[in-house]
């Protein structure tokens, strides 16, 4: 899971900006003004049949500060994503 959904900056920063984009979902903000240190990136690739999937999640980052449920905020009632 992408630690951005506990993250006081998750709806100002660029790197969840570009997460929220490869997952073609909405984006918290259209003009992030945050730029993370050091974030780092993992992407698992899986193929199927007729596509391949890739999943972008966010587990380290320098500029991380804990507001549990900050993304829950800022969508109350939508699914969290995984």
């Amino acid at each position: 899971m992408c630690i951005c959904v506990n993250c006081v900056y998750v709806d100002r920063c660029n790197t969840y900006h570009a997460v929220e984009s490869q997952h073609q979902q909405p984006h918290l903000t259209d003009s992030p003004d945050f730029e993370p240190e050091q974030p780092s990136i993992n992407v698992n690739i899986r193929s199927h049949e007729e596509y391949i999937e890739m999943e972008w999640d966010v587990v380290g980052c320098e500029s991380f500060m804990m507001e549990m449920g900050k993304w829950a905020k800022l969508r109350p009632g939508e699914a969290i994503p995984t």
